[in-house]
């Protein structure tokens, strides 16, 4: 009797500890047990790509700003021992 008591009291203690588990990853950091809920997980990676939009748009911008100036692509040719070394140098005036 005491042992069929410590076996139920041991396997609710398991089950409900692995209610509370949303995802548990192995991997080379160690075991790791993610509590959050999805929507949690769902808010933070759209978090997540407005930080991608908003870098991409500050790329854009930046890239928009060298291609109104007044620049050319100039292809330098240079000898060496070893061979002919091209380098392309972006010259804005």
């Amino acid at each position: 009797m005491k042992l069929i008591l410590t076996t139920v009291v041991a396997g609710l203690l398991l089950g409900s500890a692995g209610a509370y588990a949303q995802s548990v990853d192995i991997g080379p950091g160690g075991v790791s047990i993610d509590t959050r809920s999805p929507r949690e997980r769902a808010i933070d990676r759209e978090i997540r790509r407005e930080e991608r939009w908003r870098e991409r748009d500050r790329w854009e911008r930046r890239r928009a700003y060298w291609a109104e100036r007044d620049c050319r692509t100039e292809t330098r040719i240079r000898e060496t021992p070893r061979g002919e070394v091209r380098r392309t140098v972006r010259v804005c005036d």
